[in-house]
């Protein structure tokens, strides 16, 4: 949807709140959660089997985690994720979970409502993120008790608390939104949750001169700011006298935007903020291939472009082969749709098939079955490469493409050679892989040429899926946000670049009052990303109590529009 031109912006003051945490997914549900007066205890009746963990515990069982010492309780664990935060909560969620266990949580929670800090969380739909858009038929890559957040067991809240299997346990993309959307009503949350809402800027306002307001870099702010840092004196919610936490920072957040209501009526909104969360997750830009047609109509970066083809009865087992290009599990999705409504497929990926840093690798066979029958068929169905003399180059491509292009490839046949060296069976034939291969162009007439190590290879298809990944989008960042990444000269990727923040408070490094999470810090895994809420929860909780500072009591500010 395009960006409202906010030429106008309502003229009462804005409110000004301690925390705004920006994506409504499981990133800021758990943060809500822990912001909203639920506090984890030590269960007294519980026992963790790391002793080492267990005897700190012990130490300070009459005090929440979010008042520990955190760096204390995380030395020494370890984990699949790089964030020690995100390992100690894990192991304190899910003990022993990598050795195989189901452990039941160590944790005890209590709700102390006078712990209450008011917040709102803006997010695009209804609470879920991007879990509300996947396709419902796959199965998530996590079991579905790992998709869970604190204080409700995901079982007990799904499929009437019914298992697929000891072995299986996963979930559908739908049945997690589900979760996620009756957690927010079932804890109490819905109040702090504003839907459908858009944030185009937000921006750092800094306290000018005595009497001279805020500014935010393109002058003193007018009648919007005013009535809020109003001659260096603080108004807190209408509440003149008391002050607003700056976070160290000198200054508070400018959150703007619009929310959709009615339809398609959008209301403009502007707020201020002592501190601005960002958990907007990473699935807002697909990664772009860069190469010639790219744009065309029949290229898409989105499995669901393939589902959408099939339910329309455009694509069958008559059509041009569609090809996938990717190694990851959504390019291993994509083949499974197609191989499943017996459609070819052209399967394009740069790696070798024996690469260790392919994701099949990770994966259990008794977990994974459908994942691992695309990795043998990657590794068993590769396309036979001719051999080819030797011709002079272009910018490292055959000057030859142009005739290659002219010259379409017969209807490409796995070679034999490695499915007898496989020892198992062709488990779909219409299937065939191109590993070590990338794609030179896209061209109007449906066609598509590739590139091997000594040959280019040109095929007619029906379309074309480019599942290489995905980036944040921060547009409403200065900079698209490039300034927080650990290298700050190249744009934000959760797997290259990260968000740059302290490892236990998830405050961004660059620009303090700001803070990141989830894949933003990369923790891809809902397992994982619940460590960046509790980071970041106890770091605001211990501020504010350390400034003297009480929180209000009871429920949120939000209500579901802005006021």
């Amino acid at each position: 949807m395009p960006l409202l031109e906010e030429t106008t912006v309502p003229r009462e003051h804005p409110p000004t709140l301690p925390v705004v945490i920006i994506g409504n997914g499981p990133s800021g549900i758990c943060l809500s959660y822990l912001l909203s007066g639920y506090k984890p205890y030590l269960d007294p009746s519980a026992v963790h089997p790391n002793p080492v963990l267990y005897r700190k515990l012990q130490e300070t069982r009459h005090l929440p985690i979010t008042e520990q010492d955190l760096e204390y309780l995380s030395e020494g664990l370890e984990g699949r994720s790089g964030n020690p935060v995100a390992v100690l909560f894990d192991t304190l969620l899910h003990p022993n979970a990598d050795f195989g266990y189901e452990f039941p949580p160590v944790l005890q929670w209590r709700r102390d409502k006078q712990q209450h800090l008011p917040h709102l969380v803006l997010g695009r739909a209804t609470p879920g993120g991007a879990w509300h858009v996947m396709e419902g038929s796959m199965l998530t890559i996590s079991l579905g008790i790992w998709m869970e957040l604190p204080g409700i067991n995901y079982r007990d809240l799904s499929n009437n608390g019914k298992c697929r299997g000891v072995t299986n346990d996963r979930a559908t993309p739908e049945e997690i939104s589900s979760y996620y959307r009756n957690y927010v009503k079932l804890m109490g949350l819905k109040q702090n949750f504003v839907d459908n809402t858009y944030v185009t800027s937000v921006q750092k306002l800094f306290r000018g001169h005595e009497g001279e307001g805020l500014e935010n870099g393109h002058g003193v702010l007018g009648e919007g700011g005013k009535g809020v840092y109003e001659g260096g004196k603080g108004v807190y919610e209408g509440r003149e006298g008391e002050g607003v936490d700056e976070g160290g920072a000198g200054g508070l957040w400018e959150v703007r935007g619009y929310q959709r209501v009615q339809g398609d009526t959008h209301v403009p909104f502007c707020l201020f903020s002592e501190n601005v969360v960002l958990a907007t997750g990473a699935s807002d830009s697909p990664a772009q291939l860069g190469v010639e047609g790219e744009e065309l109509p029949f290229v898409f970066h989105s499995i669901s472009a393939l589902g959408l083809a099939v339910s329309r009865k455009k694509l069958g087992p008559n059509s041009d082969p569609v090809l996938i290009v990717g190694a990851g599990l959504s390019a291993a999705d994509a083949v499974l749709c197609a191989c499943n409504n017996n459609i070819s497929v052209l399967h394009v990926f740069r790696k070798h098939v024996d690469d260790p840093g392919l994701i099949f690798k990770q994966l259990p066979k008794t977990l994974y079955p459908e994942y691992h029958k695309v990795y043998h068929m990657m590794h068993s169905q590769t396309h036979a490469t001719p051999n080819m003399a030797a011709t002079s180059t272009t910018n490292g491509l055959p000057s030859m493409a142009a005739s290659v292009c002219s010259k379409m490839c017969s209807k490409p046949q796995p070679t034999t050679t490695n499915m007898a060296a496989s020892g198992g069976p062709v488990l779909f034939p219409d299937y065939t892989s191109f590993p070590e291969h990338c794609v030179v162009s896209f061209q109007p007439d449906m066609k598509c040429v590739l590139q091997g190590s000594n040959s280019l290879k040109a095929f007619k298809i029906s379309m074309a899926l480019v599942l290489i990944g995905t980036h944040p989008n921060l547009f409403f960042l200065k900079g698209q946000g490039q300034y927080l990444g650990l290298d700050p000269t190249k744009p934000i990727s959760c797997k290259q670049n990260p968000v740059d923040v302290h490892p236990y408070t998830f405050e961004c490094t660059k620009d303090p009052g700001l803070f990141a999470m989830g894949p933003l810090v990369g923790d891809n895994f809902v397992r994982f990303l619940k460590g960046g809420a509790l980071g970041i929860a106890s770091c605001l909780l211990k501020r504010l109590k350390k400034k003297g500072k009480l929180i209000a009591e009871g429920g949120g500010v939000g209500g579901g529009e802005f006021i």
